[in-house]
């Protein structure tokens, strides 16, 4: 029997978060990995009552196989939310429903790139993302991301020095891995940027609800005169990920044939949660939750933060995000940390080695991403201590 895999899929690797889940099973080990969001503040019962009554009352609606582009009064929700949130939809754009946004990512690449396209992407960036980019044989550029979001000189040389370049990616509020935002003029830049270059922008935001003092950037898609901006966005961090619910705005052109691309994948979102969410945004506040959620991950933030700055060697660099789930540390001095990361998990810590988002992976890097949203805060400044004394030896 032949199994040979695929050339799309060889040469791709699982995800090293993935991975990491295995060790963090263990109830001994402190998990600062992962990007999970709190299940305290899953609004579990609410679901369950809205669930049962769909059930009870809306058995075929729920249960029965649905259109591809999303459960209507749903996406009607979503677009009203847009509107009023972000600012975003033209009357030139429109709206899917997808199973997540990792999805709406995959069926993206999988309707715009041919294989050996470019796609430029942060650096670091979403394995999530790059892995989706790579299945389809995407040649990725990476730009360095700064303080304050990508290195558009970089950008603008990339631009000059690679053919067909097909879209350009990035999370510009607190960014995955980095946590950091890029600001507004750069924004406007990339966005003339690209105007300028006759390429399109991939604005992945499933963190831009969760900013910490409730101040929010305008999202590139806000800008979007001209067409040229496909804007992804989630449920998973401000309602729950297990529902897998996302959505793309995009132009037309491209959700008619996302819709298409979707039939082949799974058909449809599943029913259920598309009536979950719909109805939860019914009858609850969801900007109540949201705000619930900025509060606690802000603490769990500077309870991290806290942590680090007293039991971090003094020469470790790490960002201070003002939202969203993660901080980025370079520990310098040339050190692997995906070497010492097994040192991390001889002590009962695990976090996640800067090299799974870059654009080459097996290139050692001294950088790693830390997460603060699910740990008690016990857990947290141990988890800190443990990591401070790893990195101290390591940096001796």
């Amino acid at each position: 029997m032949d199994y040979t895999i695929s050339n799309r899929m060889s040469a791709l690797r699982g995800s090293a978060i993935r991975e990491i889940f295995k060790y963090a099973a263990d109830p001994a080990v402190i998990s600062l990995a992962g990007g999970n969001p709190n299940p305290e503040l899953f609004p579990n019962e609410a679901l369950s009552d809205i669930a049962a009554e769909i059930l009870r009352e809306q058995p075929v609606t729920a249960l029965q196989y649905g259109i591809t582009e999303g459960y209507m009064p749903l996406r009607q929700a979503i677009r009203e939310r847009l509107a009023r949130v972000e600012n975003i939809g033209t009357e030139n754009d429109d709206l899917i429903v997808v199973s997540g946004g990792q999805q709406g990512i995959e069926l993206a690449t999988k309707c715009l790139v041919n294989e050996g396209d470019t796609v430029i992407v942060e650096l670091p960036s979403f394995i999530g993302a790059t892995n989706a980019f790579r299945s389809y044989g995407a040649h990725l550029v990476g730009v360095p991301v700064q303080n304050d979001g990508m290195d558009l000189d970089a950008l603008e040389r990339a631009l000059a020095e690679n053919n067909n370049v097909r879209f350009i990616y990035t999370i510009p509020t607190f960014q995955n891995p980095m946590g950091v935002t890029m600001s507004i003029e750069k924004r406007k830049k990339l966005y003339e940027i690209a105007k300028k270059n006759g390429v399109l922008i991939l604005e992945d935001n499933p963190y831009g609800e969760l900013t910490f003092n409730g101040v929010k950037t305008p999202t590139i898609k806000s800008m979007d005169t001209d067409g040229i901006v496909m804007y992804s966005g989630s449920f998973s961090k401000i309602l729950a990920p297990g529902l897998r619910l996302g959505f793309m705005c995009a132009p037309r052109p491209i959700i008619q044939k996302m819709v298409i691309a979707k039939q082949v994948s799974d058909v449809h979102t599943p029913m259920l949660p598309q009536l979950l969410a719909t109805e939860y945004m019914k009858r609850y506040d969801l900007d109540a939750l949201i705000l619930k959620m900025r509060e606690n991950y802000a603490h769990k933030c500077k309870t991290m933060l806290d942590a680090m700055e007293q039991y971090f060697p003094s020469d470790v660099i790490y960002t201070r995000p003002g939202g969203g789930l993660f901080i980025w540390c370079d520990l310098g001095h040339g050190l692997d940390t995906f070497a010492l990361s097994k040192k991390a998990i001889e002590q009962k810590v695990v976090y996640v080695p800067g090299n799974t988002f870059m654009v080459d992976m097996d290139q050692p890097t001294s950088t790693l991403r830390l997460n603060y949203s699910t740990m008690s805060d016990e857990k947290i400044v141990e988890g800190i201590r443990r990591l401070g004394v790893v990195f101290g030896e390591a940096l001796k």
